[in-house]
């Protein structure tokens, strides 16, 4: 088995610790850096890189080490082994969040939005061939049905003997209204399929415009300190777009408004559903809701659903804050209740700043063109 490689000198504390952790993992496995990529389909030299400490690799790579050596060892791990490297990786991407890490998280998301996007896009076609195929079968019965009932009315006084001669009038009937009833379900699937095709569509934009905010702070070469800058210019009144922060955990609504203090936004940070609700009562004017989704009391969930209700906040973009992941489950909840977008915890300062900034750079867009239009 080939040799991990050293540490890489000049480490932070956290990036340390968590490289140290993973290293024990991967010993655990028993099988070189090179094999174990080939075996999960990953670069080689990127994952020898997350084993030396250069790169805080994504919360998935982690999960991934855990299952493959309960699967060697026969024996899972505990949650608290879980847990406490989970508490590594989220001080270590709060420490060594980069451009380059926040890249790899969005076109990671938006190789998702693309697949979503192309699978309904697939199933949409084959839907609107089944539909016309039934569409052209109801116009075939139509015509034979009209010809029975041409011969109907001609011949009125000879129903009975019109009734036996075309024994499969009622089969036509029964037939036609069978397929009314499918066209009904298959227009119902399709509109269904052609909206999450639509929702996929949008979502690639905006990882693309997400991309092209980290990756224009790439090429600048801005220094650790440097934000993403809204997308988009500031009014003449030089109001600054309101960015509401939703997270029950006062470290998290701390590290959330540190990350985008160096934005030009205003910041209202809540601590409960009922809370953002209120906020949203006293201004109506917000750019982007960040929403944690597991809070007590009033879980992000419902929280979107009473905003969306509200007339004065429906059109307000929601990115829901989740420790789940981009399970498919929790992000088409999360899509279904009204979100736009998501972060995964522990989150990525550059991801974080890239997805407010191109809200808020939406939202100034917005506003310029509504006041041309006045």
């Amino acid at each position: 088995m080939a040799e991990l490689r050293p540490l890489a000198p000049d480490l932070s504390k956290e990036s340390r610790e968590l490289a140290m952790a993973l290293r024990r993992l991967f010993l655990g496995l028993e099988v070189s850096v090179r094999r174990y990529a080939v075996r999960r389909v990953r670069d080689a030299g990127t994952f020898s890189r997350y084993l030396s400490g250069t790169r805080v690799p994504p919360w998935e790579v982690v999960m991934d080490l855990f299952t493959d050596l309960a699967e060697h060892l026969g024996t899972p791990a505990t949650p608290a082994a879980i847990e406490l490297v989970r508490t590594l990786h989220r001080s270590a991407v709060a420490t060594a969040g980069s451009p380059r890490h926040a890249v790899e998280v969005l076109e990671r998301q938006l190789a998702d939005a693309d697949r979503v996007s192309r699978r309904q896009a697939v199933r949409g076609d084959a839907l609107g061939e089944a539909l016309l195929d039934r569409q052209h079968r109801i116009a075939d019965l139509e015509v034979r049905l009209r010809q029975l009932e041409a011969e109907w009315s001609v011949e009125r006084e000879r129903a009975d003997r019109l009734a036996a001669a075309a024994p499969g009038a009622s089969d036509l009937l029964r037939e036609r209204d069978e397929l009314r009833g499918e066209v009904g379900r298959l227009s119902e699937e399709l509109a269904a399929t052609r909206l999450q095709r639509d929702r996929a569509e949008q979502r690639c934009g905006l990882l693309e415009r997400q991309l092209e905010a980290v990756e224009g702070v790439t090429a600048a070469s801005a220094g650790p300190a440097a934000a993403v800058g809204p997308v988009g210019p500031l009014p003449e009144d030089r109001t600054l777009p309101k960015v509401l922060v939703v997270d029950d955990q006062p470290d998290n609504l701390l590290a959330m408004t540190a990350v985008l203090s160096t934005l030009d936004q205003e910041l209202v940070a809540v601590s409960s559903g009922r809370e953002a609700l209120k906020a949203l009562l006293d201004h109506d004017d917000f750019a982007v809701i960040i929403l944690d989704v597991q809070m007590p009391l009033m879980d992000g969930y419902e929280t979107a659903a009473h905003i969306k209700r509200r007339n004065r906040n429906s059109n307000v973009p929601i990115i829901f804050l989740t420790a789940m992941g981009a399970d498919p489950e929790h992000s088409a909840r999360g899509y279904a209740a009204g979100a736009v977008d998501y972060i995964g915890k522990p989150f990525d300062p550059w991801v974080l700043r890239a997805k407010v900034a191109v809200f808020t750079g939406i939202y100034l867009e917005r506003r310029a063109a509504s006041r041309v239009r006045h």
